[in-house]
Order: C-alpha cells, then structure tokens, then sequence
C-alpha cells in the first residue's frame, strides 16, 4: 500500500531558510485486485477544513496509463474519508499527488 502525507513548505521573503508548517493532512492509496482507492483524514481533530485536489497515476490490465483526478473538501473531524473509488486498476504507476489549504 503506498502512503502519502502532504507537508506545506512556504519559503519566506528575506530568509534563508524555508519555514516548514506542520502536517494537516494525512491521505493513503492503494490499487490492487481490480480496483483503487484514496483515504484521507485530517492530522489534527480540531483542525479547521481543507479543500485538497488529488492526482494519480493508475495502470489498466490492458497495458493502458490512466491519470485519475478530483477535488474533496475534508471537514473538521475527518478521519479514514475514501474520497476516490474505481475500478479497472491493477496497480499504482504512481504514489497519489495530494495538495489541501485551508478554508476559510
């Protein structure tokens, strides 16, 4: 099963160093036995909404790439949410590409 925690990292006007946020999001995928899923849950409880996009690289048993893609709004409390399902997928080509921000 491939795993996935997004970090944010901001690099700030005028220093050197990037600063790095904390975590919000947590999301794994996995594709086997005809058929592919993406979990995601928000790190923290309390933690406010994320609106968050995902990307992913799946391979068909006929040999074919299919890029698979979508939003999701993860509210407050959020945990082990299956914000994408299908079917047709032998494996993963790719680990998923989850990007979130905040809501305000």
């Amino acid at each position: 099963m491939n795993w996935l925690a997004i970090t944010t990292v901001a690099v700030l006007s005028g220093c050197a160093l990037p600063a790095v946020a904390k975590e919000a999001v947590s999301c794994g995928g996995a594709a086997m036995l005809g058929g592919a899923q993406l979990n995601c849950s928000l790190v923290e409880p309390k933690a406010a909404p994320r609106f968050c996009s995902f990307s992913w690289a799946l391979h068909m048993p006929t040999g074919d790439q299919k890029i698979v893609e979508g939003s999701f709004l993860l509210p407050p409390g959020a945990a082990n949410v299956s914000v994408y399902q299908g079917s047709g997928f032998d494996r993963a080509m790719s680990d998923p590409i989850v990007i979130c921000r905040g809501t305000k």
